[in-house]
């Protein structure tokens, strides 16, 4: 049963990796699985490994396993079944994906993306872009981070034929109002192509209230295996001609899937259920507001300075101590922060923050209040 107030300590004996001294605060990257997760991986490969379609036991579990991985991608993401799809991570099936839609797309049409985006939601329509001769436009951010949406609404056009934005930064923490840009999108007459990557680990996602018509996500930024997840609205799949073999079922998927992943995925669902999202927002909150309030005057943060309208992750420089060097000294104290660009191209040019960008630290619902005060301290400390 989910509960609104979090019982850390019980969380956190969910998961063998929180036993190491180690203070994760890399979950942007990827999240620790709890156990369940993992014996779910190992059970499979033990019980069930089998390819599927076969008139034997193991492979009629793996034939179950992938109907129920869909039914839990389902209730996940609130869609139907057969509107979900399996791949090896978000930006492959985003490849994969966009050069199914670049069948319908012709010379002289247009993309808007954004500058918050993960590279992951714009490198594959650039690329596109290049092969067809189309036109891709990036609505801007603000000063302090926040999606300009009277600048992406003046980029559209009537060539305009997909709108791709984030709903969280990867880098920044700044949530977008993705309803708001679906409903731009489509008065436009274009698709509206979210990446829940960053926001699947903070918050529930209902493809349906938000209006979106394709929608990507990582179940190992969710406490699950390496992943990728996406929701591809039925009536828009059913236009497009995909790249598959003949005799394959799915329209999307090209091959077998990991089916020892696919249990994994279904145990990180059911782990995040188990929580719910109620306590992992509350739990969250109170992380982000005790780390800005006490965050050193000898770090810079950007973006929003409060938790509204953000997701706990914290970009920030440290005075006279380069980025790369925050985080191996962090290292050096069981601190795990990321450094770098973390792929948002767009979001450290526009900063200003270049190559070398910025420290990264992410929180999630198995980090706690005393872990957020060591890296306070190790900061002070610098």
């Amino acid at each position: 049963m989910a509960v609104t107030e979090l019982d850390v300590d019980a969380v956190r004996a969910r998961f063998s990796a929180l036993r190491a001294p180690t203070a994760f605060f890399d979950g942007p990257g990827g999240t620790q699985c709890p156990d369940s997760v993992i014996d779910a991986i190992a059970a499979y490969l033990r019980e069930s490994n089998a390819n599927l379609g076969g008139p034997f036991g193991a492979s009629r579990r793996s034939d179950a396993l992938v109907a129920q991985a869909r039914l839990s991608a389902s209730s996940f993401l609130r869609c139907d079944p057969e509107e979900t799809v399996f791949g090896a991570n978000m930006t492959t099936l985003n490849f994969a994906l966009t050069r199914t839609v670049g069948r319908t797309l012709r010379a002289g049409d247009e993309i808007v993306v954004t500058r918050l985006d993960h590279d992951g939601n714009v490198s594959p329509w650039l690329e596109l872009a290049h092969d067809l001769d189309l036109t891709v436009r990036f609505a801007d951010i603000g000063g302090d981070t926040t999606l300009d949406l009277d600048d992406l609404e003046a980029q559209l056009s009537d060539r305009t034929r997909v709108v791709a934005f984030p709903l969280a930064s990867n880098a920044v923490g700044t949530t977008v109002d993705g309803r708001r840009v679906a409903e731009l999108a489509h008065a436009a007459g274009a698709i509206a192509w979210a990446d829940a990557v960053h926001y699947a680990p903070h918050g529930p996602i209902d493809v349906a209230a938000l209006g979106v018509d394709v929608l990507l996500c990582s179940p190992y930024k969710f406490f699950g295996p390496h992943l990728g997840l996406a929701y591809v609205r039925a009536g828009l799949a059913g236009t497009w001609r995909t790249y598959k073999v003949r005799p394959a079922h799915h329209r999307f998927e090209t091959g077998t899937l990991p089916h020892e992943l696919l249990a994994g995925f279904v145990a990180a669902v059911d782990y995040v259920d188990s929580i719910g999202w109620d306590a992992i927002r509350a739990h969250e909150r109170t992380l982000g507001e005790r780390f800005l309030a006490s965050l050193p005057s000898s770090c810079t943060l950007y973006g929003l300075q409060t938790m509204d309208g953000r997701v706990p992750t914290f970009a920030f420089t440290v005075a006279g101590v380069p980025p790369r060097r925050v985080a191996e000294r962090l290292g050096l104290l069981e601190i795990a922060v990321w450094d770098g660009n973390y792929y948002a191209v767009e979001v450290m040019s526009r900063l200003g923050l270049g190559d070398e960008g910025a420290v990264r630290a992410g929180f999630v619902h198995y980090n706690t209040v005393a872990e957020v005060d060591r890296l306070v301290h190790a900061l002070e400390a610098m």
